[in-house]
Protein backbone atom coordinates (compact mmCIF):
# COMPACT_ATOMS: atom_id res chain seq x y z
CA UNK A 1 0.00 0.00 0.00
CA UNK A 2 1.02 3.37 -0.88
CA UNK A 3 2.02 5.80 2.30
CA UNK A 4 3.36 9.35 2.35
CA UNK A 5 7.12 9.09 1.27
CA UNK A 6 6.71 5.49 0.25
CA UNK A 7 5.29 4.82 -3.18
CA UNK A 8 4.79 1.41 -4.69
CA UNK A 9 7.60 -0.62 -6.43
CA UNK A 10 9.62 0.31 -9.46
CA UNK A 11 13.61 0.82 -9.77
CA UNK A 12 14.96 3.30 -12.47
CA UNK A 13 18.41 2.34 -13.54
CA UNK A 14 20.59 4.67 -16.23
CA UNK A 15 23.52 3.67 -18.47
CA UNK A 16 25.13 5.52 -21.27
CA UNK A 17 22.46 7.39 -21.87
CA UNK A 18 19.54 4.71 -21.54
CA UNK A 19 16.94 4.83 -18.99
CA UNK A 20 15.58 1.76 -17.89
CA UNK A 21 12.78 1.37 -15.31
CA UNK A 22 11.68 -1.69 -13.34
CA UNK A 23 7.98 -2.34 -12.61
CA UNK A 24 5.81 0.99 -12.49
CA UNK A 25 3.67 1.00 -9.11
CA UNK A 26 1.77 3.86 -8.21
CA UNK A 27 3.53 6.57 -7.22
CA UNK A 28 6.51 6.20 -9.01
CA UNK A 29 6.46 9.54 -11.01
CA UNK A 30 6.18 11.03 -7.59
CA UNK A 31 9.29 9.61 -6.59
CA UNK A 32 11.02 10.19 -9.96
CA UNK A 33 10.03 14.23 -9.76
CA UNK A 34 11.56 14.08 -6.10
CA UNK A 35 14.75 12.79 -8.13
CA UNK A 36 14.01 15.37 -10.65
CA UNK A 37 14.41 12.93 -13.11
CA UNK A 38 11.69 13.06 -16.39
CA UNK A 39 10.20 10.12 -17.31
CA UNK A 40 10.56 11.14 -21.03
CA UNK A 41 13.90 9.49 -21.70
CA UNK A 42 12.69 6.03 -20.39
CA UNK A 43 13.62 3.21 -22.98
CA UNK A 44 12.82 0.42 -21.53
CA UNK A 45 10.10 -0.79 -18.94
CA UNK A 46 10.36 -4.32 -17.18
CA UNK A 47 7.29 -5.88 -15.23
CA UNK A 48 8.23 -8.71 -12.91
CA UNK A 49 4.33 -9.18 -12.97
CA UNK A 50 1.14 -8.36 -12.91
CA UNK A 51 0.26 -7.44 -9.76
CA UNK A 52 -1.26 -3.92 -9.34
CA UNK A 53 1.13 -2.57 -6.90
CA UNK A 54 3.96 -3.51 -10.04
CA UNK A 55 1.72 -2.49 -12.91
CA UNK A 56 -0.46 0.57 -11.66
CA UNK A 57 1.50 3.68 -12.43
CA UNK A 58 1.96 2.45 -15.73
CA UNK A 59 -0.83 4.45 -17.50
CA UNK A 60 -0.49 7.74 -15.72
CA UNK A 61 3.49 7.60 -17.04
CA UNK A 62 2.36 6.76 -20.46
CA UNK A 63 0.11 9.92 -20.55
CA UNK A 64 2.89 11.71 -18.48
CA UNK A 65 5.72 10.70 -21.60
CA UNK A 66 2.84 11.81 -24.67
CA UNK A 67 2.51 15.50 -22.41
CA UNK A 68 6.50 15.77 -22.11
CA UNK A 69 6.02 15.15 -26.05
CA UNK A 70 7.67 11.77 -26.58
CA UNK A 71 7.79 10.47 -29.73
CA UNK A 72 10.23 7.38 -29.44
CA UNK A 73 8.69 3.94 -29.72
CA UNK A 74 8.85 2.32 -25.91
CA UNK A 75 9.91 -1.03 -25.08
CA UNK A 76 7.68 -2.79 -22.41
CA UNK A 77 9.13 -6.35 -21.32
CA UNK A 78 7.41 -8.53 -18.93
CA UNK A 79 5.75 -12.02 -18.76
CA UNK A 80 3.38 -14.10 -21.10
CA UNK A 81 -0.23 -12.05 -20.99
CA UNK A 82 1.79 -8.37 -21.21
CA UNK A 83 0.01 -7.94 -24.12
CA UNK A 84 -3.37 -8.20 -23.00
CA UNK A 85 -2.57 -6.40 -19.83
CA UNK A 86 -1.75 -3.05 -21.39
CA UNK A 87 -4.45 -3.04 -23.87
CA UNK A 88 -6.20 -3.06 -20.87
CA UNK A 89 -4.94 -0.30 -18.81
CA UNK A 90 -4.29 1.56 -22.02
CA UNK A 91 -8.39 1.89 -22.29
CA UNK A 92 -7.15 5.33 -19.97
CA UNK A 93 -4.65 5.68 -21.66
CA UNK A 94 -5.74 5.46 -25.17
CA UNK A 95 -4.41 8.63 -27.60
CA UNK A 96 -0.19 8.11 -27.59
CA UNK A 97 2.46 10.06 -29.48
CA UNK A 98 4.83 6.89 -29.46
CA UNK A 99 4.34 3.58 -30.25
CA UNK A 100 4.52 0.71 -27.86
CA UNK A 101 6.21 -2.27 -28.45
CA UNK A 102 5.53 -5.03 -26.07
CA UNK A 103 7.99 -8.02 -25.70
CA UNK A 104 6.37 -11.12 -24.04
CA UNK A 105 8.71 -13.46 -21.94
CA UNK A 106 8.33 -17.20 -22.33
CA UNK A 107 11.13 -19.67 -21.34
CA UNK A 108 12.58 -19.55 -17.89
CA UNK A 109 15.68 -17.04 -19.01
CA UNK A 110 15.80 -15.18 -21.95
CA UNK A 111 18.18 -11.64 -22.70
CA UNK A 112 17.63 -8.89 -24.68
CA UNK A 113 20.86 -6.60 -26.14
CA UNK A 114 21.32 -3.58 -26.21
CA UNK A 115 23.74 -1.63 -27.47
CA UNK A 116 26.52 -2.32 -23.97
CA UNK A 117 24.47 -3.86 -22.23
CA UNK A 118 22.10 -6.53 -21.62
CA UNK A 119 19.12 -7.37 -19.78
CA UNK A 120 18.64 -10.66 -18.74
CA UNK A 121 15.29 -11.88 -17.70
CA UNK A 122 15.08 -15.15 -15.73
CA UNK A 123 11.67 -16.55 -13.82
CA UNK A 124 11.79 -16.31 -9.44
CA UNK A 125 9.35 -18.33 -7.59
CA UNK A 126 5.85 -16.37 -7.04
CA UNK A 127 2.23 -17.38 -6.55
CA UNK A 128 1.87 -15.84 -10.02
CA UNK A 129 4.57 -16.14 -13.16
CA UNK A 130 7.07 -13.76 -12.70
CA UNK A 131 10.36 -12.66 -13.64
CA UNK A 132 13.57 -11.12 -11.51
CA UNK A 133 15.99 -8.72 -14.08
CA UNK A 134 19.60 -8.85 -13.88
CA UNK A 135 21.20 -5.84 -16.08
CA UNK A 136 24.27 -6.66 -17.07
CA UNK A 137 27.13 -3.91 -18.42
CA UNK A 138 29.59 -4.79 -21.04
CA UNK A 139 32.97 -3.68 -20.11
CA UNK A 140 36.67 -4.02 -21.72
CA UNK A 141 39.10 -5.35 -19.59
CA UNK A 142 41.13 -2.75 -17.28
CA UNK A 143 44.26 -1.51 -18.28
CA UNK A 144 47.68 -3.67 -17.43
CA UNK A 145 50.60 -1.20 -16.98
CA UNK A 146 52.90 -3.89 -16.19
CA UNK A 147 51.50 -5.79 -19.69
CA UNK A 148 51.77 -2.28 -21.98
CA UNK A 149 55.68 -1.96 -20.28
CA UNK A 150 56.86 -5.86 -21.02
CA UNK A 151 55.48 -5.39 -24.67
CA UNK A 152 57.35 -1.89 -24.73
CA UNK A 153 54.78 -0.28 -25.87
CA UNK A 154 55.01 3.39 -26.16
CA UNK A 155 53.04 5.61 -23.76
CA UNK A 156 51.59 8.18 -25.93
CA UNK A 157 49.84 5.33 -27.17
CA UNK A 158 48.15 3.44 -24.20
CA UNK A 159 45.42 5.64 -24.19
CA UNK A 160 44.04 4.95 -27.29
CA UNK A 161 44.68 0.97 -26.92
CA UNK A 162 42.62 1.46 -23.93
CA UNK A 163 39.79 2.79 -25.78
CA UNK A 164 39.67 -0.36 -28.25
CA UNK A 165 41.84 1.36 -31.01
CA UNK A 166 44.37 -0.59 -32.59
CA UNK A 167 47.44 1.18 -33.72
CA UNK A 168 49.57 0.09 -36.99
CA UNK A 169 53.48 1.97 -36.31
CA UNK A 170 56.63 1.19 -38.43
CA UNK A 171 58.07 -1.07 -35.99
CA UNK A 172 54.48 -3.07 -35.64
CA UNK A 173 50.73 -3.27 -34.65
CA UNK A 174 49.76 -2.75 -31.07
CA UNK A 175 46.41 -3.69 -30.18
CA UNK A 176 43.99 -3.48 -27.54
CA UNK A 177 44.67 -7.21 -26.53
CA UNK A 178 48.10 -6.77 -25.47
CA UNK A 179 47.40 -4.15 -22.59
CA UNK A 180 43.82 -5.30 -21.39
CA UNK A 181 42.75 -7.87 -19.15
CA UNK A 182 39.83 -9.78 -19.04
CA UNK A 183 36.23 -8.10 -19.87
Amino acid sequence: MPLPHRWLTSLMARYNGKSILIDCGEGTQIAMKEKGWSPKPIDVICFTHFHADHISGLPGMLLTMGNAERTEPLLLVGPKGLNKVVSALRVIAPELPFEIQCHELSEPEQSIQFEGFRIEAYRVNHNVICYGYNIVVERIGKFDVNRAMEANIPRNYWSRLQKGETIETENGIYTPDMVLGAP
